[in-house]
């Protein structure tokens, strides 16, 4: 007699796996998550981890149709925006 064995399909990656589903490097997504570039993602104790839904939203962002398309959204470089640069 054989058990059922159901496939459970996780709803949050950590930052690896998140990396792998955005054909991205840890570090990249690391750095994103450091200049506030990337996706949204939660703190669990002290776990990093993406709801595969934010990976998906934070990517469509980038969604073009040719080069000239300016698109809707803006999915930004993992670096820091010329905003945040501290004035003194």
């Amino acid at each position: 007699m054989q058990l059922a064995v159901a496939a459970i399909t996780p709803r949050f990656l950590k930052t690896p796996d998140a990396a792998v589903h955005l054909g991205l490097s840890a570090r990249t997504l690391e750095k994103h998550r450091c200049f506030g570039t990337g996706p949204v993602f939660r703190k669990l104790g002290g776990r990093i981890v993406y709801a595969i839904e934010d990976l998906d939203a934070w990517a469509t962002l980038g969604t073009r149709n040719s080069t000239s398309d300016p698109g809707t959204g803006i999915v930004y470089p993992a670096k820091r925006r010329p905003t945040d640069v501290v004035r003194r």
